[in-house]
């Protein structure tokens, strides 16, 4: 059974910064593009960013609103992707989830990360 475990959100200042981890189980995160996703309150889920196979290479990808800020990684012994998020901004605050690029998945529950002073 296919389960995606996000965890890691939490209330942080403007600049400060989280790590994000989205632990997979049922299948095997390096056979996969994983991407994490956010959505704010009111809004449409966006792609936030990706990372492609192992096979594929391994590629990375940003949305632009996040380049320089974020940072995407796989562990495959951990069959974990983490997103590394750093000087967050207040439109930063949304419910985080990870899944593949094709949102293959049943969605996990997410994480929550608030911007605020």
């Amino acid at each position: 059974q296919v389960q995606l475990v996000e965890s890691g959100g939490g209330l942080v200042q403007p600049g400060g910064s989280l790590t994000l981890s989205c632990a997979a189980s049922g299948f095997a995160v390096s056979t996969e593009t994983m991407a994490w996703y956010r959505r704010a309150t009111g809004k449409e889920r966006e792609l936030v960013a990706q990372i492609t196979s192992a096979r594929s290479g391994g590629g990375i990808g940003y949305r632009q609103s996040v380049l320089g800020r974020f940072t995407i990684a796989r562990d495959n012994s951990e069959n974990t992707v983490y997103l590394r998020m750093t000087n967050l901004k207040p439109e930063d605050t949304a419910e985080y989830h990870c899944n593949t690029i094709n949102e293959s998945y049943q969605w996990g529950q997410g994480t929550q990360v608030t911007v605020s002073s």
